[in-house]
């Protein structure tokens, strides 16, 4: 199109589709000369007439190292095109630096601050220019996080003491110089530019503490009103020992006395003094009273500034509503320490408290989300997640707070629809951002060309979405596990699990994607993973929520694997099942596919050696557990996969010689492990479980699990064990090798009929005596521990004492309605009637299962 009607347009679309492919890591530098050289030659024939088209000029020189060139160009009569001068700026100071001329380069950056006091990038330039440290102009690639560390890693050790000294003297005198200039005094980043000088001599000589801390009381002293203080001061705060962080918060507190006279600013600075204790670690470091009093003391701050809201529009930030957030992290500390369920219930009641004011604020929804789903109240939680309004890339990004929890419940139609939700953007992102590249182009935007195809391919390697892809299938197949055609049909509209063998054989070569704002989750869980509840206190003390992603990387990929693998063994199993294996070879009707007993043994295999085995050293656990040779604690935190091994390996010992090393005996031996380590370990868990409404969490997200998966699979080989086992006329004349070989596995079906209808008898009694237990006693129960003598409670009082008697005409209409409206009865009728729905759910799993179990016990005793 460029050769026959030689539009420039036509020339930077064949450009960008050259830098996409060096960009996916083909033809490197062989590509980026050929798009150089069709630019150079336009612009000696036509010139450039388009910013944008300078902009990509620019970046195929930057990607070649030809900084000198591209300075060349903007310096030239194509420069003008950048009509913005700032821009212009920024561009040359980059180039400049990335030439290694530093102090030109800082020259530069010095204009732009002239012109642009607020601009926080260009001061972190500068002193990168200044100290010749390139580390602030990391290129970004699609594993960056999303929520990157608030300070640039800086290199200082290759400077001498005098020429650090003479850069911090330039730096400071910079910095003192924008700060007398400034018109605006409400600017932060000439306050933040002193800090980070600080910053970084307390890296360089490791003896500048004190001077930090004076300047973190000063940038206090100007912005501590601000709710941004904490944020802005958590990267400063890092580079100090313990000691003097203790040290700047005690001057803090001393300093506290003189807090303005005016109330929304004093009020703000209160909270700041607060949020910085939180941020320090030094709530972990009270006593359970001064926890106590601390939050008793917010609770009061948070009810006495209320009037200060009494005007605002109610959709507008009440001042100090995030003393609540406070309070409840605070209860939820002390509930961590004492195990008082009251306390739990407490933040619950203080959060709910905040929400019926103000029902927007959606810091309070996402800590309740985390609370209730603690509580096992799983509908709450998916209700306020659903008041969160999460649309659009809010869903890769939001989504990580309540689907972790979905995926082990039984609130399956729930799951559906957030599967499908999910799904359903990913799919039409990826569908739609074909249009969007075609627009930019169109528009000539050739950088957003760009932006969109890195943007996909960063969803596209998205670990959310490819368990989305692979939890989705399984759930479908959870729910048709009690009816082995149904089963047989999803699995066949699943190609019966061939794609997701590719997926599990891909996913370790490919890049993943981290997308998960975890800045925004509560701190006693930092990650999906992560859950400082479930364990015993352990005084944590500061820990800045890093950047995880290693960590992660590797469990994800992990569980992806191992889950992928599960269709095609389901699969595999059921044909497995479903022909009759003999002593002397023959299978019934020559139904049977040795290829099917050849790919089970090598997935059994990689099964294996995912939980860190060979094959017959796995077998060996399973059956030395199933004996009680060993403890079920060498399954670990896997013992899901290893039940759903165990029942794998039964499948495939039907057809098998090589599965076990007993002769004729392994069909009911290999019965035998699964149903002794299913009945034991269901039954154990079941007994060890309190009532829900006493124990939060506890085992309940488990039980779930191996009765929707381990346990729904070996009921689907049963099912297709019985299959096999009924007569049918059009079946040859049995010999009697048949008639052994039927007998012995009929007998093990019933065993195993027996075993898994009385597990599941035994927890859908369970959760039916939960499920009928009065409603109003469990109401009383979570009221009654709030208003015990000493304990939790205190906070409530205040809270009921202010709600009971509002002052209308401090408050005005709208907050006093509101109070009025509270009601701690209704919020405990909400959780009890919220864990009453996933009992009832989960009942409702268990009752389907003994139907179709008992069904076939009928069918096996016809045989």
């Amino acid at each position: 199109m460029y050769k026959l009607v030689g539009e420039e347009r036509f020339l930077l679309w064949a450009v960008c589709s050259i830098q996409l492919q060096v960009l996916c890591g083909n033809g490197g530098e062989k590509l980026l000369l050929l798009a150089e050289g069709l630019l150079k030659k336009h612009v000696a024939s036509h010139g450039l007439h388009e910013p944008e088209a300078l902009i990509v000029y620019f970046s195929i020189l930057e990607q070649q190292a030809k900084y000198g060139d591209a300075l060349d160009i903007l310096g030239g009569k194509l420069g003008s095109l950048l009509m913005i001068e700032v821009d212009k700026l920024r561009i040359q100071g980059k180039l400049l630096a990335r030439a290694g001329d530093y102090a030109a380069a800082a020259n530069v950056y010095q204009k732009i601050l002239e012109l642009c006091g607020d601009d926080w990038e260009a001061f972190l330039h500068y002193l990168g220019c200044l100290f010749e440290d390139e580390s602030s102009w990391a290129s970004e690639t699609i594993n960056t996080p999303i929520n990157p560390p608030k300070y640039v890693e800086c290199k200082l050790t290759h400077l001498t003491d005098e020429v650090f000294n003479s850069c911090v003297e330039n730096a400071s005198a910079f910095v003192q110089k924008l700060q007398a200039e400034a018109s605006n005094d409400s600017l932060r980043n000439p306050c933040l530019a002193h800090l980070e000088i600080e910053r970084r001599k307390c890296l360089f000589r490791k003896n500048n503490d004190d001077n930090l801390v004076e300047a973190l009381l000063q940038y206090y002293s100007r912005f501590g009103h601000l709710a941004c203080f904490t944020s802005d001061v958590e990267a400063f705060l890092q580079v100090l020992p313990p000691e003097k962080k203790m040290e700047f918060l005690d001057k803090l507190m001393k300093n506290s006395n003189s807090l303005s006279v005016v109330p929304t600013r004093a009020l703000g600075q209160s909270i700041t003094l607060l949020k910085t204790q939180e941020l320090i670690g030094n709530m972990f470091n009270l006593s359970v009273a001064e926890l106590e009093g601390s939050a008793v003391q917010m609770a009061e701050l948070y009810c006495k500034s209320l009037p200060l809201s009494k005007d605002l529009d109610p959709q507008e930030s009440m001042h100090g509503e995030e003393l609540l957030s406070i309070v409840c992290n605070v209860l939820v500390q002390l509930f961590w320490r004492t195990r008082d369920l009251g306390y739990f219930i407490e933040a619950i009641m203080v959060l709910e408290f905040g929400l019926t004011i103000r029902r927007y604020t959606f810091q309070y929804k996402i800590l309740l989300l985390h609370l209730y789903s603690y509580f096992g109240a799983l509908p709450l939680a998916y209700e306020r997640y659903k008041s969160l309004d999460v649309k659009n890339i809010l869903m890769e990004t939001v989504s990580h707070h309540i689907l972790p929890q979905m995926l082990a419940s039984p609130l399956w139609a729930d799951l559906s629809n957030l599967l499908k939700d999910y799904l359903k953007f990913m799919d039409d992102h990826f569908r739609e951002s074909a249009d969007l590249t075609f627009l930019a182009y169109r528009h000539r935007n050739y950088s957003k060309v760009i932006e969109f195809v890195q943007f996909k391919e960063r969803l596209q390697h998205s670990n959310q979405y490819l368990v989305a892809r692979v939890e989705a299938p399984i759930l479908q197949l959870k729910q048709g596990a009690d009816n082995i055609e149904e089963e047989e049909s999803i699995l066949e509209s699943l190609k019966c699990g061939a794609d997701f063998i590719e997926l599990s054989n891909e996913i370790g070569s490919k890049s993943l994607t981290f997308n998960e704002d975890f800045q925004s989750r509560p701190w006693w869980t930092p990650t999906t993973e992560k859950n400082y509840l479930l364990g015993p206190f352990e005084g944590i003390s500061y820990r800045p929520k890093e950047n995880l992603t290693k960590e992660r990387e590797e469990n994800v990929r992990g569980f992806i694997e191992r889950k992928s693998l599960l269709p095609r063994m389901i699969y595999l199993s059921i044909q497995s099942a479903s022909v009759l294996y003999k002593d002397n070879s023959e299978i019934n009707d020559s139904l049977a596919d040795p290829k099917i007993s050849t790919e089970l043994k090598v997935l059994l295999e990689r099964y294996a050696k995912m939980l860190g085995f060979s094959l017959n050293d796995a077998i060996d656990v399973v059956v030395g557990v199933s004996r009680g040779l060993k403890s079920y604690e060498v399954f670990g935190s896997d013992v899901i996969d290893w039940l759903n091994f165990a029942v794998f390996f039964n499948a495939w010992s039907l057809n098998s010689h090589d599965s076990g090393r007993q002769g004729g005996e392994r069909t009911p031996g290999s019965w035998h492990v699964v149903n002794s380590l299913l009945e034991n370990y269901i039954l154990g868990k079941l007994r060890s479980m309190g009532p829900l409404i006493q124990s939060p969490q506890g085992d309940l997200p488990i039980l779930v699990k191996l009765v929707t998966e381990p346990l729904a699979w070996h009921g689907l080989v049963i099912q297709a064990c019985v299959r096999t086992c009924l007569p049918s006329g059009k079946k040859k004349k049995k010999s009697g090798s048949t008639d052994q070989s039927i007998s012995l596995l009929s007998n093990a079906v019933r065993d195993a009929i027996q075993s898994l209808c009385s597990v599941l008898e035994e927890v859908a009694k369970w959760s039916q005596d939960q499920i009928k237990s009065p409603e109003d006693n469990k109401i009383d129960l979570l009221v009654s521990s709030l208003k015990r003598n000493g304990g939790a409670g205190k906070v409530f009082n205040i809270l009921e004492t202010l709600a009971s008697s509002p002052n209308e005409t401090e408050l005005g209409d709208r907050i006093s309605q509101a109070l009025r409206s509270w009601s701690p009865v209704d919020v405990g009728r909400k959780i009890v009637t919220g864990q009453c729905r996933v009992l009832s759910e989960f009942w409702r799993i268990c009752e389907s299962k003994i139907k179709s179990l008992k069904t076939l016990k009928q069918q096996i005793a016809l045989v």
